[in-house]
């Protein structure tokens, strides 16, 4: 498989779960079988909007043995970069849309006798492709998912099929994390997704309490947005303009130009870029904090500037 390497999918269901999500259902446009999907895995969507193209990468919540259909569940950001509204405005039921093959930076660790799960919010997709696999695997396991309280039902609902789930509000009640990570076996691993602030007090109080590293893993949707920037491309000299909505990947998509790719979260190393000039500001889950500091290098799905501008070995 290379970066370029595409799939067509046409849209056979939208089923409105809340006022603010959507599962979309997609089969592959020829009639056969798509792509194996391990859990945990996302796809990356090219969606051609009127004036613009979004690419955003979803993670599917179908069971993984299915190869008939890949489902996503989509939560309109009210100030996002527009991705989520045409999802739930203008994409309907025959569409077809291009998606790269399926990737997978979350995937079930093999060494595990148990898994501890946790997600908040839209963080709990990764989750719901992993809950079938356990369960055939007979993997006991343990899942706490922290919403907000008019969507407790839907996301309930969406849990019921499984043992060992619990839904918390947003008042958190009954959400003791340093309880749920004291009881745990020797031997359990965690995987989490959602809001950076959950997943950080999460692995910091982990930590403290004396899990190994290789015993905990995330999952980051990464974080996008802030002051308007000018990138200039040392190679050509050329000067590219971020606008707030924009991150620097999609300001050099917009310019014709093709970077490696694949997450779109900060997590996957694939757009990993040189800086010559000028002070990044991290958001990635991917470097090493040596590798932040050092400020030679940036992962552009997801980090900006701390100024106004930017010189890239591009």
């Amino acid at each position: 498989m290379s970066w370029d390497d595409t799939l067509a999918l046409r849209v056979v269901a939208i089923d409105a779960l809340s006022p603010t999500l959507r599962r979309c259902r997609f089969a592959a446009a020829d009639g056969g079988d798509l792509p194996t999907a391990p859990p945990g895995a996302h796809i990356l969507l090219t969606l051609n909007a009127a004036g613009r193209t979004y690419r955003n990468a979803y993670s599917l919540v179908s069971p993984p043995h299915d190869r008939r259909r890949y489902d996503i569940i989509v939560r309109r950001v009210a100030d996002g970069r527009g991705g989520s509204a045409f999802v739930h405005d203008a994409l309907r039921p025959g569409d077809i849309v291009t998606a790269a093959w399926p990737a997978n930076l979350f995937p079930l660790d093999s060494r595990a006798r148990r898994y501890l799960l946790i997600s908040g919010g839209i963080g709990i997709t990764p989750m719901l492709s992993y809950l079938p696999v356990l369960a055939a695997r007979g993997t006991p396991f343990e899942l706490h998912h922290v919403c907000r309280a008019d969507e407790r039902a839907v996301f309930a609902d969406l849990l019921a099929p499984y043992a060992g789930v619990h839904v918390h509000d947003g008042g958190r009640a009954g959400f003791d994390l340093d309880a749920i990570l004291a009881r745990q076996k020797l031997g359990t691993h965690l995987a989490t997704c959602g809001p950076r602030a959950l997943m950080d007090g999460l692995f910091e109080r982990a930590r403290a309490l004396g899990w190994p590293d290789s015993n905990l893993h995330r999952e980051s949707f990464g974080a996008a947005g802030g002051a308007p920037l000018r990138v200039t491309l040392a190679r050509s000299g050329r000067a590219i303009e971020v606008a707030a909505d924009q991150t620097i990947l999609e300001a050099l998509e917009a310019a014709g130009l093709t970077p490696n790719c694949l997450c779109r979260g900060g997590a996957c190393g694939a757009c990993l870029t040189a800086v010559l000039d000028g002070e990044p500001e991290h958001r990635d889950d991917f470097l090493d904090d040596d590798d932040k500091q050092s400020g030679r290098m940036m992962m552009i799905c997801v980090s900006r500037a701390r100024g106004p501008a930017l010189v890239l070995d591009v």
